[in-house]
C-alpha cells in the first residue's frame, strides 16, 4: 500500500473514461412557516439556491476533484440546460467532455426544494425523458466512446437509467475494454446484472442488490452468498454492496468477503454519495491499490460527501483528514501514556467498527525499510498501533551499546509519521502483553520473519485476524546503519 501522498501522486497519473447519464442538479433552500391560502400546500420562503453538475457528471467532478483526469461521455438535449452543462464541464481543467446532442429530448434536470433548518428534502421536480437512446443516437454514443478506450487506465459506467447506457452501448463498451485489458467498474441501475457481463466490479446499493438477486440482503452472510451467485451470471470479478450507515461489503468472486464500516459523521445530504464512492474506487484501483484499500478510501470519501449539502465533491485534503485523522496531531498526543489510555482509544475504535492493526520493533534509527512496513501496515487497517521496545528492552535484545536514541526520541519520530495512529512503549522483551490487550485485526511484520516466528500470531488467528508479512527493503537495517556510522567516526 502506498503512503497517502504517494497515492495522490499515482492518482494524478490516471485517466478515467466515465460514461453515463448527465443531469443538472438544482437545490432551492428555504424555510416553511405557513400553508398556502390557495391550496393545502406548504410555502417555502426561498433563501438561496445552487446548481451542480449531477448524475454521471458528478462522478466526473469527483474524479477530477481527487486529482485524476476524466474523459466524460454523456448525452444532452439541444436546450439551455444542455448548453449550461457543456460549458460547466468544459471549464473543469481535468475533465474532457465528449457530449452527444439529441434534439429530441430535454437535458435531464432535477430541482430539489430543501428545508434549510432541518436539511430535509420537501419536493423534487424533474424534467426528463428516461427512454433509452436508439438508432442513430446510440451509434453516435458508441462512436464517441470506443476511440477513447485506449487513452483510459480504467472505465467507469455510471448508469442512472436515463438513456445513455443501453444494452448495446454497455455490451460493446465492456467487450472493447476487455480486449484492451482495461478494467470496468459499473454503478448499475438495471436489476438484470447479466447485461453488465464481463465488468470487473459492480457497485449496487443494498436496495438495488436485493432487487437484482431477489434476496433479503439483510446480513453480510446473505449478501456474500447472493453475490457469489450473481457474479456467476454476470461474470464479474467482484461485487461491492453499499449499505449507507452500515458501511460496505465487497465480495470477490470465489473469495472471502471484505467488510468496511461507515465512518461516523453527521449526515446532511446523501445526494451523490454513490457517485463519490464509484469515482474514488476507480481512481484508487487504477493507481494499483487492492480491494480493501480502495474500499477504505471510498468509505472515507463517502463520509465527507454526506456531511455536505447538495451534490458535493471530495478534495484530497478532506480525504486525508478522514483516512488519516491523527496525521495532524502533535507527536505527544499519539504516544500512549497508560494502559487506561490505550483501552479508551480501543473502545472508541471498536464502537465505530474500525479495523485495528499492530506492528512492533525497536525503530532505533528509522530508515526506508521501516517506513515501507509501516505504510503497508496502515494500508491494511483503519487505525495502526505501533509497539515500541523501551530502552531497557532494547539493551537486553541488542546489547549495552543500544539504543542509539532513547525511547522518547524514538516514539516521537514514529508518532510524526502519518501512517501511525498510536505509539505504545512496552518494557517486556516481546509485545505479547500488548497484542493480548489490543487483539488486533491484523498483525504486521517484515518478510524476514515467517508467520510462525511472529510473536502473537496465535492470539490474532484465534480471534479471526490475519498476519501480514511485508517484503523487506534490501540494504537497510538499523544494525548496519549504526555500524557504518561508528566506522565513520573512528
Amino acid at each position: 500500500m502506498l503512503s497517502f501522498d504517494a497515492l495522490l501522486q499515482a492518482i494524478a497519473r490516471q485517466t478515467v473514461l466515465c460514461i453515463g447519464d448527465l443531469m443538472l442538479d438544482e437545490f432551492v433552500y428555504g424555510e416553511v412557516s405557513r400553508i398556502s391560502p390557495e391550496a393545502p400546500a406548504p410555502v417555502i420562503a426561498v433563501q438561496r439556491s445552487e446548481t451542480n453538475i449531477g448524475g454521471a457528471g458528478n462522478v466526473a467532478r469527483n474524479i477530477a476533484a481527487i486529482g485524476a483526469r476524466c474523459i466524460f461521455v454523456g448525452l444532452v438535449g439541444d436546450d439551455a440546460t444542455g448548453r449550461m452543462l457543456a460549458a460547466e464541464l468544459g471549464s473543469e481543467p481535468k475533465i474532457e467532455p465528449v457530449l452527444v446532442r439529441d434534439p429530441s429530448r430535454p437535458t435531464t434536470r432535477k430541482v430539489r426544494f430543501v428545508s434549510e433548518h432541518f436539511s430535509t428534502h420537501m419536493l423534487r421536480a424533474d424534467w426528463e425523458i428516461a427512454a433509452a437512446a436508439t438508432g442513430e443516437v446510440e451509434q453516435r454514443l458508441l462512436d464517441a466512446i470506443l476511440p477513447q478506450l485506449a487513452r483510459a487506465d480504467i472505465v467507469l459506467l455510471s448508469d442512472y437509467a436515463k438513456g445513455v447506457l443501453t444494452a448495446r452501448v454497455i455490451r460493446e463498451t465492456i467487450d472493447a475494454a476487455n480486449k484492451l485489458g482495461k478494467r470496468v467498474i459499473v454503478d448499475p441501475k438495471s436489476a438484470n446484472f447479466a447485461i453488465y457481463r464481463g465488468a470487473t466490479l459492480l457497485t449496487p446499493n443494498r436496495k438495488e442488490f436485493a432487487a437484482a438477486t431477489r434476496s433479503a440482503a439483510a446480513t453480510d452472510d446473505e449478501i456474500a452468498a447472493a453475490a457469489q451467485d450473481a457474479m456467476t451470471l454476470a461474470e464479474c470479478e467482484a461485487m461491492l454492496v453499499t449499505k449507507s450507515e452500515h458501511g460496505m461489503t465487497l465480495v470477490p468472486r470465489g473469495g472471502e468477503p471484505i467488510h468496511v464500516p461507515a465512518l461516523p459523521v453527521k449526515v446532511r445530504d446523501v445526494s451523490g454519495a454513490g457517485d463519490t464512492v464509484a469515482a474514488v474506487l476507480a481512481v484508487v484501483l487504477a493507481s494499483g491499490a487492492d480491494w480493501a484499500a480502495a474500499m477504505r478510501a471510498a468509505s472515507a470519501a463517502a463520509a465527507v460527501a454526506v456531511s455536505k449539502s447538495g451534490t458535493a465533491v471530495v478534495t484530497p485534503s478532506e480525504l486525508r483528514r478522514r483516512i488519516l485523522p491523527h496525521a495532524e496531531l502533535a507527536a505527544e498526543d499519539k504516544i500512549i501514556a497508560s494502559d487506561a489510555d490505550l483501552d479508551a482509544r480501543l473502545k472508541e475504535w471498536r464502537r465505530e467498527g474500525l479495523r485495528v492493526g499492530f506492528t512492533n520493533g525497536c525503530f532505533d534509527i528509522l530508515h526506508p525499510g521501516h517506513v515501507k512496513v509501516l505504510t503497508a501496515a496502515r494500508g491494511a487497517c483503519d487505525r495502526l498501533i505501533v509497539g515500541l521496545n523501551s530502552d531497557a528492552s532494547v539493551r537486553r535484545l541488542k546489547g549495552e551499546s543500544r539504543p542509539v536514541q532513547n525511547e522518547r526520541a524514538r516514539a516521537e519520530v514514529l508518532a510524526a509519521l502519518e501512517a501511525v495512529d498510536l505509539v505504545a512503549i512496552f518494557e517486556e522483551d516481546t509485545p505479547i502483553r500488548l497484542i493480548t490487550r489490543i487483539e488486533p485485526s491484523v498483525l504486521v511484520k517484515g518478510g524476514d520473519y515467517t508467520r510462525e516466528q511472529v510473536v502473537g500470531h496465535e492470539i490474532v488467528a484465534a480471534k479471526g485476524g490475519e498476519v501480514l508479512l511485508v517484503d523487506v527493503l534490501p540494504g537497510f537495517s538499523t544494525t548496519s546503519l549504526v555500524a557504518r556510522a561508528r566506522e565513520g567516526q573512528s
